[in-house]
């Protein structure tokens, strides 16, 4: 029994010191292109353009282009592993960024 305690309060304690980054999508760019965060830490992606869609692909990860989102949408990830995650954006593909994601 206190053994599952301790472990359900590492596994809380650990989601509550997790921080959700913001990356803006505006004139066919990601604000900031590269970003460094912590293992557990979440990326939102917002696409503040006026008309454009634009999608984050992380090819390694996934083999087929990920849905696009619109204006005021925005898209999420989190990020468990340590590494470097390039990704791009599908329908422009000059569109690039980075996500170094560093141990806790």
């Amino acid at each position: 029994m206190r053994v599952w305690m301790i472990i359900s309060l590492l596994l809380i304690s650990s989601s509550v010191f997790a921080t959700e980054h913001v990356v803006e999508i505006f004139k066919k760019k990601y604000i900031p292109a590269e970003i460094t965060i912590k293992q557990g830490d979440s990326i939102t992606w917002k696409n503040i353009e006026k008309r454009q869609y634009h999608n984050v692909w992380f090819k390694q990860f996934d083999k087929e282009e990920p849905d696009y989102f619109f204006p005021d949408e925005s898209y999420q990830r989190s990020f468990d592993e340590a590494g470097d995650f390039p990704y791009e954006c599908g329908p422009h593909p000059r569109m690039k960024g980075r996500v170094t994601v560093i141990k806790k």
